[in-house]
């Protein structure tokens, strides 16, 4: 590290800390913030400051929120008979862009009974009927969809998960839209 440029190299490693930014990325970034456009880093900052202040989870599904409530769990034309059950709120952006699901969602980040008792809550207020897993598909997940599947046997559900196109082992925010949509539209039941 120069001398005299340690807070330089302090906003490279800021940047470094994110996920996909290397060392030659979060140096660019560093560099045009500081050196090409202060403005941009001000209004970066500025963002940064305003969401963590505001947002948070949902305090019915888990998604992202600026209100105790978000916009899907509010918004009277999804239908409720339709969950779609997701481990990341980033995910239920990817899905939406995909135009395929108009139902509800719930995040299920980590497995507590906490958890298992908001998504039972969650199934009888809306009279859930039809259950869609949009989770990456591996092994552990699989067995994450059968403890879900029988902490909901007592409840008339039909279950199924994304099919075709999302590749075993890789993110739902790193599958191309057209992926995503054909595994929707291709649900298997499970």
């Amino acid at each position: 590290m120069n001398k005299g440029l340690e807070k330089f190299y302090e906003l490279v490693e800021a940047f470094e800390s994110l996920p996909t930014i290397g060392k030659k990325s979060a140096l660019r970034l560093a560099y045009h913030i500081v050196m090409n456009d202060n403005y941009c880093g001000i209004k970066i900052a500025h963002s940064i400051e305003n969401a963590l202040k505001n947002i948070t989870k949902c305090s019915r599904c888990g998604s992202m929120s600026e209100h105790e409530i978000c916009e899907f769990c509010l918004d009277e034309s999804r239908d409720n008979t339709k969950l779609c059950i997701v481990q990341s709120a980033k995910d239920i952006f990817v899905i939406e862009d995909s135009n395929q699901f108009d139902g509800k969602y719930f995040v299920i980040e980590e497995l507590d009974q906490e958890v298992i008792d908001a998504l039972n809550k969650f199934v009888v207020d809306n009279e859930v009927s039809n259950v869609l897993f949009a989770i990456t598909p591996s092994i552990a997940n699989d067995a994450f969809i059968l403890f879900i599947e029988d902490k909901l046997k007592n409840h008339q559900i039909r279950f199924t998960k994304i099919a075709q196109g999302v590749p075993t082992g890789v993110s739902l925010e790193n599958v191309d839209i057209l992926s995503l949509s054909k595994a929707i539209q291709s649900k298997v039941e499970i």
